[in-house]
């Protein structure tokens, strides 16, 4: 079979790419994991839900993350010059809703590790990763941030990752690695 009966006919492609709505449904396509990432500050913990983690490089051991340009979580975060990635699992949806709005106390939604002066860590999550900032810099209407790994960790087996796909949080099949909804989550006011 050709690699050309798997792409879609030109005439399903849209004419205007560049239009947001489109960019969100097309890019809704894309399966990605959902963390909460914490730090600590002189105010107290900070954390934000984000759907943008994944890793740069082995050597140096590096991360990023990227957090809308305004959000006063990642401005924190950043001047705090350390973080912590907790990745979600799959009965956490409600520690990504808690950190994903402004609830006043995201910290009392989840199993939190609180020690002082150090980020936050989420009990019974699927891996953790301790960073050092690296770097941050403007990517658009967002800021990216870049983490050197100096801890890390990930739960046993059983623990499956919390995904967003398609504008909601899916689980995965245990049997055949398809999803299933679980609950719309518009991803895009984050």
């Amino acid at each position: 079979m050709s690699v050309s009966a798997f792409a879609p006919a030109a005439t399903d492609l849209p004419a205007a790419t560049a239009d947001p709505a489109v960019f969100r449904r097309v890019l809704g396509h894309v399966p990605t994991s959902v963390c909460v990432v914490t730090a600590a500050t002189p105010q107290g913990p900070v954390g934000v839900t984000v759907g943008s983690f994944t890793s740069v490089s082995l050597e140096p051991p590096l991360v990023v993350f990227y957090c809308g340009r305004n959000s006063a979580s990642a401005a924190a975060i950043v001047d705090s010059g350390h973080f912590c990635v907790n990745v979600l699992t799959e009965d956490q949806q409600q520690v990504c809703a808690a950190f994903a709005g402004r609830t006043a106390d995201r910290f009392a939604t989840g199993d939190w590790n609180l020690v002082a002066g150090a980020a936050p860590r989420l009990g019974g999550a699927a891996a953790w990763i301790e960073c050092d900032v690296e770097d941050s810099f403007p990517a658009g209407d967002h800021v990216a941030i870049v983490g050197r790994v100096r801890r890390l960790a990930a739960a046993g087996g059983r623990h499956k990752p919390l995904i967003f796909h398609r504008g909601q949080l899916v689980r995965l099949d245990r049997a055949c690695g398809v999803h299933a909804p679980t609950r719309a989550f518009d991803w895009w006011d984050i």
